[in-house]
């Protein structure tokens, strides 16, 4: 059975489906995908390439949903969840409210969010707006960061020895 146009993954979690390029080809053989092209251009290789890996994550992400951690650091920094927001007090004069996208669930555990989904893409892009709200700090280290994202803090002003006021 041949697949024109569009994967459909389904899974105990939930049902992807990816759009194929233009010169790529999907096969059903048997329990797997084999996935071709129709010429050996640049293009048409790298199309191939990257379709399957598209189908890889979609076939891993619904038998086990993908997870980014995302840790807080700084005093006062907390995140909570309300219902199925996300509530972030991050230094600003108000909390920032996180609404999830369809498909994406927020667990909060001490000072570590988890961002979990079937869609590995959606999954990265939610964490990484996230991070986007307060990235670390490079003098304090502050902010919040990928879980095990090392922060290379600079030093700060260095105090200039001997030069004071001259009379």
């Amino acid at each position: 059975m041949e697949l024109n146009h569009e994967v459909t993954i389904r899974g105990k979690l939930g049902e992807l489906s990816l759009a194929l390029p233009k010169g790529i080809r999907v096969k059903r053989v048997e329990n797997s995908l084999v996935i071709s092209r129709n010429n050996e251009s640049r293009t048409a290789k790298s199309l191939h390439g990257l379709t399957r890996s598209l189908i890889a994550n979609m076939v891993e992400g619904v038998t086990a949903p993908f997870k980014k951690t995302l840790e807080l650091s700084g005093i006062g920094f907390r995140a909570n969840l309300s219902g199925n927001k996300l509530v972030l007090s991050i230094g600003f004069s108000h909390p920032l409210e996180v609404e999830p996208p369809e498909g994406i669930n927020f667990a909060v555990a001490e000072n570590k969010i988890t961002v979990s989904g079937v869609d590995k893409e959606l999954v990265g892009q939610v964490a990484a707006e996230i991070r986007a709200n307060r990235p670390p700090d490079p003098y304090k280290g502050k902010g919040i960061r990928y879980e095990g994202e090392p922060i290379r803090l600079k030093p700060g002003k260095a105090a200039k020895v001997g030069t004071g006021a001259r009379p």
